[in-house]
């Protein structure tokens, strides 16, 4: 039997699977303790149904899927909006030692990930996909770029991402604040004074729990926005309705406008250089130009609160689309190979990160702060960073200023300038 949804009846599915992941990981420990993104929750639920029901000759379900890309396009432009670059200034040196050791971990995944293929006789595109776009990438470009490499002819390939970045949230989760202990007992690394410090700890517990499980619970790269939550009520504006609509429509207006521009400046750029290009690429520098510009001069006011909604929802929505399209039977034969190239992955940024990172970054209780972040979104997302860098200080009841105000930086959206051309260009060298 053939059940088909139309395109108002996917949306709507979509919303009630969104919905009900929410639902879920607020009440499951497991998903809260490994922020497991709400759309993954759902969504995977359901092509675990479409899979039982495809494989037991019950039914097959096709979906329309169509506002996928516009969501994933809006979604990639309001973190253009979140790309200020006076936040490089803010971090000082210690920021760019932090992108510089995410630019390289970037880098060296889809290495790893291109030569394990090799190896193990699978595709390379395929360890891309297990590379920086499923660990480093998270969900977000997971669900972005899937869809790309099987328009160039590789099948399976958002189902591989999708499955590599499920792996690397559950793995980044519980690596980050082991390792991060190890390189204190290791090196004997001195705990600051806790005197005056304890209340400022628990804002920093607050603070990172409402960027958990609140206003970055869709995952990925997806929680750059995030970082302006209101503290105080957890609304989007906590000033009144009818100035919520209004800097809501301004916000929207901008979005729309940078996405048509970015639509058009993307294509330009693929015709120029021959590359395939994700749809988002071009309204996420548009998004970018806008930011600065519009920092210097003025134009509109922007609400980072109005932003950081528009974010969660679009990311959710377009997650949750990609999630319940996934097509698990293709994961089938790729399963060990999927494992080797992953496991490969996980040593490298485990030593890479005691090794190497540790090191850059002076050896002391903000590095090995750092390090927790730099392997929670190293395989899995912004708000794996924050939750064990939150576990991993409140151990010592000591929070650590600077790792939490570069790691959200770096991770959430200023990898991305290395990082995605990086992968776009694998993509197309392969492809």
């Amino acid at each position: 039997m053939d059940i088909q949804l139309d395109l108002v009846q996917t949306s709507a599915l979509a919303m009630i699977l969104l919905a009900g992941g929410e639902w879920a990981r607020r009440r499951i420990g497991f998903l809260q303790r490994f922020c497991i993104p709400a759309p993954v929750v759902g969504g995977f639920l359901f092509a675990l149904l479409v899979l039982a029901l495809r494989q037991t000759d019950v039914a097959q379900i096709q979906l329309d899927t169509t506002l996928q890309t516009p969501a994933m396009v809006a979604f990639f432009t309001t973190i253009g909006l979140a790309g200020s670059l006076a936040t490089i200034k803010r971090g000082g040196k210690l920021l760019l030692i932090y992108l510089v050791a995410c630019w390289s971990l970037a880098i060296m995944q889809n290495v790893i990930g291109m030569g394990m293929a090799k190896a193990v006789g699978i595709e390379p595109m395929l360890g891309i996909m297990a590379g920086a776009v499923g660990l480093e990438g998270g969900h977000g470009n997971a669900a972005a770029f899937g869809p790309t490499a099987e328009a160039m002819g590789f099948e399976g390939a958002t189902t591989v991402a999708i499955a590599s970045a499920t792996f690397g949230l559950v793995a980044g989760s519980m690596l980050g604040g082991m390792t991060a202990n190890f390189l204190v007992a290791r090196h004997n690394v001195q705990i600051p004074e806790k005197a005056g410090l304890l209340g400022k700890m628990a804002v920093a517990g607050t603070v990172a729990k409402n960027m958990v499980t609140g206003a970055n619970a869709a995952g990925g790269k997806d929680g750059a926005a995030a970082v302006a939550t209101d503290r105080r009520t957890g609304d989007a504006n906590a000033e009144g309705e009818g100035l919520q609509y209004n800097r809501l429509l301004t916000v929207l207006v901008v979005i729309a406008a940078l996405m048509v521009a970015g639509t058009v400046l993307g294509g330009w750029l693929s015709e120029i250089t021959g590359l395939t290009l994700p749809a988002y690429v071009g309204a996420m520098i548009v998004a970018v130009i806008f930011r600065n510009v519009n920092d210097k001069l003025g134009w509109f006011k922007i609400s980072d609160q109005a932003v950081e909604l528009i974010a969660k929802f679009t990311l959710g929505f377009f997650l949750t689309l990609a999630m319940m399209s996934l097509k698990m039977w293709e994961l089938a034969s790729l399963a060990g190979p999927l494992v080797l190239i992953l496991v490969v992955q996980v040593l490298f940024i485990l030593a890479f990160a005691v090794l190497v990172v540790f090191r850059m970054l002076g050896k002391d209780y903000d590095a090995a702060t750092m390090v927790a972040g730099f392997i929670g979104h190293g395989m899995g997302a912004a708000p794996n960073a924050l939750a064990n860098m939150d576990a991993f200080n409140s151990k010592f009841g000591v929070r650590s200023e600077r790792a939490f105000l570069i790691v959200p930086l770096a991770g959430a959206v200023l990898i991305d300038m290395v990082a995605l051309p990086w992968i776009v260009w694998c993509m197309n060298l392969v492809g």
